[in-house]
């Protein structure tokens, strides 16, 4: 029979390209770690590397079964994480990361309920991009996160979907583009663009930079602003445009391949990287609760 240390040593081989640097990298003999090898290509009856040159490369039994070994170790740290925090009790604080554009006061009083309920925790609201509070969910500076999900699978934390916010194309009511009945791509990549970018330098895929000239910026409200102003046209959520497009300052333009907006899922996701507990635990139930009523905060209005 296989064990859990052997798949482990299976999966750092394969990372590390070498019997002897997964040696270096799990302080072991890297006699050691050819002969767990060995015994786990005995226990499973399969050859999990072709030897003949220096290198060892994957057969293609073992491409197979790579990613099943992935997955079992995964399944492994987050059960010893669960312990862990079943003999910790209450957590001492919680991060809990926002995308920018959807904080607003229903989403702050959804959560202010934790005060009483945990009232020795420390809780911490870190307002960033997406791409800011994903990263950081990931890297386990903040337990969960409040993001615009592109579809791509998370593999390495916990996922659930809150709701939809929907986009607008917006521009000065003085811009040129304003005076267009339908506004094609080809009019949009005429004129400066005003594009939402992350610390990291990454833009939303579905408000990604088109035309040649360009304004970048890492919050929504900035770009409305910019809008304002008549720097150029922008795409941001309906949540915070709706006020301005109400008080005339921007417009909604009428783009033809997106003429009612374009919608985007908003999701939650969960680090695995830390120890959870009956505070986080609080937390994601209580968004899950709000996520059938989506619009009791993803579309509210926005105070300035």
């Amino acid at each position: 029979m296989y064990s859990l240390e052997q798949l482990k040593i299976f999966v750092t081989v394969c990372e590390t390209g070498s019997f002897s640097a997964a040696a270096r990298q799990l302080k072991r003999a890297q006699s050691g770690v050819s002969q767990s090898i060995a015994n786990l290509e005995i226990a499973i009856d399969k050859t999990l590397f072709n030897r003949d040159k220096n290198t060892p490369t994957l057969t293609e039994q073992g491409i197979a079964l790579l990613p099943i070994a992935k997955s079992m170790l995964h399944q492994q740290q987050n059960f010893d994480l669960k312990v862990q925090s079943l003999a910790q009790g209450e957590e001492h604080e919680l991060v809990i990361a926002i995308d920018e554009s959807l904080v607003n006061q229903v989403l702050i009083k959804i959560l202010s309920s934790l005060a009483a309920q945990f009232p020795i925790t420390h809780f911490e609201l870190v307002v960033a991009s997406t791409f800011d509070v994903e990263k950081m969910v990931r890297e386990g500076e903040a337990q969960i996160g409040v993001v615009y999900v592109d579809g791509e699978l998370k593999v390495d934390m916990d996922f659930f979907t809150l709701g939809h916010a929907r986009f607008l194309t917006i521009a000065s009511p003085t811009h040129s583009l304003a005076n267009l009945s339908i506004v094609e791509e080809a009019d949009l990549k005429l004129h400066r663009q005003c594009v939402h970018r992350s610390n990291q330098k990454k833009e939303l895929w579905f408000s990604y930079k088109i035309s040649p000239t360009a304004w970048y910026t890492n919050t929504h409200k900035a770009l409305i602003e910019l809008v304002k102003q008549n720097v150029g046209w922008a795409v941001v959520p309906e949540l915070l445009a709706t006020q301005y497009i109400e008080s005339g300052e921007v417009i909604s333009l009428p783009v033809a391949h997106e003429y009612d907006g374009w919608l985007t899922v908003v999701g939650c996701l969960v680090s695995r990287s830390r120890p959870s507990g009956p505070v986080l635990l609080a937390v994601t139930q209580l968004l899950q609760q709000y996520s059938l009523a989506e619009k009791q905060w993803i579309q509210s209005e926005v105070t300035p």
